[in-house]
């Protein structure tokens, strides 16, 4: 049964289903469903058995077929594994319990299976009928109007009138089809009572064609055979115009498992040898991958997220700086203990000059508040050292053993360069307290000290006078843009919304949009601070706040302005923006005596003295902020980062030698021994995948499609001359779409009936409709 190029092509597609079934892939050839179309009892099941070779179908007489069969051929030897649908035969009139509307529920049927593209459509009409009039043809028609994918079948062919025969139809004379006809004799129901098997009736079939004097001469291209050899083709041409896409798949599957494949062929788990290879070749990759993340890399790079070096670098520049304005102490308090100073030096004298020993107290004083935010600079920076080595770390998890030895000495070696570091760091600050250098090019001295206060910033006022109406080029410079929501206006005023929000150095200004064309509001930075807000359990947001130092509002009736963004990366971004802009943080209060109001300087000498000592303090500790900023990173650097990279690289794997272990860190794990094999059968799969359709290219050839006939002959369906009357005759009943094509499940392995091997029977669609029916024909499809 079937052609030579179909014989020879079913092993192949075999062996590629195996192939494919071991890389753990189906094979996805979607070969197309083969409807059968004709009208009530024209014969259809009976070319179904025929095809098929089993005697499965019900019959009788009148509608039989009553929904719509699926069978699909599983894992047969001489038979790709097909879909055919045995679809209800096509009834103009309702008889007995049939609903009225009989005639539009089975065209239902028939169109949801037709329309598929991939639907091959034996059109199959009795010969003893009027072939013009078949309405199988008139649907395959509408569908498939340029009859590339129908073909004709005539049946009944014995049951002819004496002195006639459907010869010019057969030849494709007359009545003409793209692909032609193909007569088929069938089994009669006497013969089927008289249990005349398949066999008997496909030699009866034969020799009617060899004996009969119209059709001997084309017996070779008529009959069940032929028919079989006839669609076995079709699917051969489908199956060879899918392959190079899908050869084109699954070689870009193969190239992408080579590498992986070869380094897996190679490696011998048991080989002491290639374990110690695999070793050095592992920590090597770790050292320079943690390199690669610490010092910045153009391969890979992440565009979602900051990670290594760069979140270290923001630590550098944005929240060492931030910590350190945080803990600047407020001018009220300054001044309140630069007084005390003084006085508790005179003691019970009255003091002529400035003591130099109220300036050293006070500066030390300032310099050892230093080292809280230096700790917290080293304790983040170990933090996300220790994150970026995980990062790395997490790449050896085929190897638990190695990876947990791994992790333990380097979080090891990161703490304790981390205590080291903060020994360096608070010996940093103790030399600072050492020796107060007054001595040193940028500090004012006594003498300059000793001008009044606010001199100089009366100056910068009178000189911006001058240029009144033009922003000087500060102002222009854009700090930070980006999005914020306002969380603090109350519902009745609209509630919290997000703005695009500009900074710069003179003003914080807000957008409806990052068009940046209309503006909600411009908010100066005078007298404007920082203050943290506490995130709520439930809350999505990070907040922030802004308020006016002289209690005026901030905005509208608002005296603070709170704005959220969606993650901790970006309010620290934003507070050191605003810090750039001059806009610091609010001080902590560190006691009880902030609010207590201050002594009264009413001595004009005491004033001087606290005054000049305030200026030199603040020239002091400016130069010891720069000389803390530039140190801590360096400091961190040397001790910590570079001293952790040359561990890694160049002390790791000794140390994981000296474990005595060797062997046993190089044990996989389940999941990489699985993962192992599994490319390696999936790589072999894959080329044997190949082979096969090399194999399939070389021994099948395809058919072209016969070219257009003149089908006018032919009248499509008009939906419209199928509209039925209502039961009274009254008014044209009103049809909805047709139902949605029903899926036909997927085989998954070989299933077996009784008397019928590999064949399944589903029941599709219900028997019974409304008895008035409120539906339109299926509307045409468009074809291209």
């Amino acid at each position: 049964m079937g052609n030579r190029g179909m014989e020879d092509l079913i092993p192949l597609v075999n062996c590629l289903h195996d192939a494919l079934s071991s890389a753990g892939q189906g094979c996805s050839l979607y070969l197309p469903q083969i409807a059968v179309v004709g009208g009530q009892s024209a014969g259809k099941s009976s070319v179904l058995e025929n095809f098929v070779g089993r005697d499965f179908l019900p019959r009788g007489s009148g509608i039989v077929t009553r929904r719509p069969l699926i069978l699909q051929l599983l894992n047969a030897d001489t038979v790709l594994n097909l879909t055919l649908v045995d679809l209800p035969g096509i009834t103009k009139v309702p008889v007995g319990d049939q609903p009225p509307d009989i005639e539009y529920q089975i065209r239902d049927m028939i169109m949801q299976f037709i329309c598929q593209e991939n639907c091959l459509i034996l059109a199959v009409t009795p010969a003893n009928t009027d072939l013009a009039n078949s309405d199988a043809l008139k649907l395959a028609k509408d569908v498939d109007p340029q009859g590339q994918r129908t073909i004709g079948v005539i049946t009944k062919l014995d049951l002819m009138d004496e002195g006639t025969d459907a010869r010019e139809i057969l030849e494709n004379r007359l009545l003409p089809l793209r692909r032609g006809y193909i007569g088929v004799v069938n089994r009669s129901q006497k013969d089927i009572d008289g249990k005349k098997d398949i066999k008997a009736a496909l030699l009866a079939e034969r020799n009617f064609f060899l004996s009969h004097p119209a059709y001997k001469h084309m017996s070779e291209s008529m009959g069940t055979p032929y028919l079989q050899r006839v669609l076995n083709q079709q699917l051969t041409n489908h199956i060879r115009d899918t392959l190079p896409a899908f050869r084109s798949r699954l070689q870009s599957q193969l190239l992408a498992l080579n590498k992986e494949a070869e380094i897996y062929r190679q490696y011998s788990p048991d080989d002491p040898a290639r374990r110690t290879k695999t070793l050095l070749q592992l920590v090597q990759r770790l050292a320079v991958d943690f390199e690669k993340l610490i010092e910045g890399s153009g391969d890979k790079v992440d565009t979602i997220n900051l990670s290594g070096g760069a979140r270290i670098n923001r630590i550098f520049h944005e929240r060492f700086p931030y910590e350190l304005v945080k803990i600047e102490s407020n001018e009220r308090k300054l001044r309140q203990e630069i007084n005390y100073a003084i006085r508790n030096i005179h003691g019970i004298r009255t003091g002529l000059f400035t003591p130099d020993m109220a300036f050293e107290a006070i500066v030390k004083k300032q310099i050892s508040t230093l080292k809280g935010p230096c700790i917290k600079f080293i304790d983040m920076v170990s933090e996300e050292l220790l994150t970026t080595v995980h990062q790395c770390i997490n790449k050896l998890s085929s190897f638990p053993k190695l990876q947990d030895e791994t992790e333990k000495i380097v979080t090891t070696e990161i703490r304790e360069q981390e205590s080291k570091c903060r020994d360096q760091v608070m010996l940093l600050i103790d030399i600072q307290l050492a020796y107060i250098n007054t001595k040193h090019e940028d500090f004012i001295g006594f003498i300059n000290a000793q001008q009044p206060y606010n001199q100089n910033k009366k100056k910068g006022v009178a000189g911006m006078s001058g240029n009144q109406g033009v922003a000087p080029p500060s102002s222009l410079i854009v700090i930070q843009k980006g999005w914020l929501t306002i969380s603090n206006i109350s519902i009745m005023k609209g509630g919290a919304k997000e703005y695009w929000f500009i900074l710069t150095a003179q003003s914080l200004s807000w957008f409806k949009d990052d068009e940046e064309k209309e503006k909600k509001y411009m908010l100066p930075l005078d007298n404007l601070k920082l203050r943290d807000v506490e995130k709520g359990f439930m809350a999505s947001k990070f907040v922030f706040a802004i308020f006016n130092t002289e209690l005026r509002n901030v905005y509208k009736d608002y005296k603070c302005l709170e704005l959220a963004c969606d993650s901790q990366d970006e309010l620290d971004s934003w507070k050191a923006s605003l810090l750039r802009a001059g806009v610091y943080p609010e001080k902590v209060t560190v006691d009880g005596h902030e609010n207590r109001a201050s002594e009264n300087l009413s001595d004009p000498q005491l004033e001087r003295q606290v005054e000049t000592i305030r200026n030199l303090v603040d020239s002091y500790m400016n130069i010891v902020n720069k000389t803390i900023k530039d140190l801590m990173p360096k400091t961190i650097m040397h001790l910590m980062i570079n001293s952790v990279k040359e561990f890694i690289s160049s002390e790791l794997l000794a140390q994981l030698y000296a474990l005595g272990e060797c062997s046993a860190l190089m044990d996989e794990s389940p999941e990489q021994q699985r993962h192992r094999e599994e490319v390696l059968r999936k790589h072999t799969a894959l080329k044997e995948a190949l082979a096969v359709i090399g194999d399939i290219s070389s021994s099948t050839c395809s058919t072209p499609l016969p070219p257009p006939v003149d089908s006018s002959w032919i009248q499509t369906s008009s939906p419209a001359s199928l509209c039925p009357t209502s039961v009274t005759g009254a008014k044209p009943v009103i049809r909805g779409h047709a139902p949605p094509v029903p899926r036909v499940p997927t085989h998954t392995g070989s299933t077996a009936s009784s008397g019928i091997n590999g064949i399944q029977q589903l029941a599709g669609l219900p028997t019974r409709a409304p008895s008035v029916p409120r539906r339109q024909p299926p509307a045409i499809p468009k074809v291209k």
